[in-house]
């Protein structure tokens, strides 16, 4: 079934939450606000929004939720580069007021910018955990150092962070 951006965001509040349409209405449009989706593509389609905005939309409709925390599995993996950059703005913004989120990414630079721990993972294992700055500038697991230093020289962001 294809709903249009306001009823993607608006269904969960009415069939999960049991909100009157009204105000799963006012919610869902704060919440797609919230991530810089305007009135003029609340009654689009998803074939008539780009890679960027239904992704916008996905995270809209999870933060109308109000959950304790938001889980994202590569929110930019299907994005053209152009795109990638409204996610993360979003993503940003969401982490800038205190929304608690886990996402799985391989946007290194935005992780090491915007997270407050980060989890280096080999194989399916956590090998180290901690505040970006000291596993950048003092990484203590093997795997962790040759990661830091395959990125070390394509980024200038890893010497910067933090």
């Amino acid at each position: 079934m294809h709903l249009t951006a306001l009823d993607n965001v608006r269904i969960g509040l009415v069939k999960v939450k049991k909100m009157s349409k009204e105000e799963a209405t006012r919610r869902a449009k704060e919440a797609l606000e919230m991530v810089g989706i305007g009135e003029d593509l609340w009654n689009k389609y998803p074939a008539q929004l780009s890679g960027g905005q239904q992704q916008r939309i996905a995270i809209a409709r999870a933060i109308a939720m109000e959950p304790s925390i938001i889980l994202m599995d590569e929110p930019t993996s299907a994005l053209d580069p152009e795109l990638v950059g409204e996610v993360l703005r979003v993503i940003e913004k969401l982490a800038k007021s205190k929304t608690t989120m886990l996402i799985v990414t391989h946007e290194v630079g935005f992780a090491l910018e915007a997270a407050d721990e980060i989890m280096i993972m080999d194989g399916g294992v956590i090998v180290e955990k901690g505040p970006p700055s000291e596993i950048v500038r003092n990484p203590k697991h093997e795997r962790t150092k040759r990661f830091i230093a395959t990125i070390r020289g394509r980024r200038s962001w890893v010497s910067s962070t933090r």
